[in-house]
């Protein structure tokens, strides 16, 4: 994935905004003032920081030599991860929503049914 697309696709979201606050070079894709993806678009290799159930973080990182706890984040519910090429398009883009879905499914319902939201469960 190209940073053009990771960064598309980031903001793709219902409500995604894309900020600054660390550094210009450090891309952070909020919903709601919730940070759901953080990544350096300009670093080789490209990489991106998302939020993970602890459970499914631990099994990801012993699956994918790609994926390892999240940089400057906490670590039990943050992967990042690194796009060499090695991991499908696809399989980034469900890590991506998921982070996205795991934010929006901690906001108020009220903030939820804005983002017309529906939680996987309900789907």
């Amino acid at each position: 994935m190209k940073p053009a697309a990771l960064r598309k696709l980031c903001l793709g979201f219902p409500g995604a905004r894309e900020e600054f606050p660390f550094d210009e070079h450090s891309s952070v894709f909020k919903v709601a003032g919730k940070m759901f993806a953080l990544s350096p678009l300009k670093a080789k290799p490209l990489r991106i920081s998302l939020k993970c159930e602890p459970d499914v973080a631990v099994r990801l990182r012993a699956e994918h030599p790609e994926i390892v706890p999240g940089y400057h984040m906490n670590k039990q519910h943050w992967n990042t991860v690194s796009l060499d090429g090695s991991l499908t398009d696809d399989f980034v883009r469900e890590m991506v929503e998921d982070s996205y879905d795991l934010v929006v499914a901690g906001l108020p319902k009220r903030e939820q049914e804005k983002l017309k939201w529906v939680a996987l469960s309900q789907e």
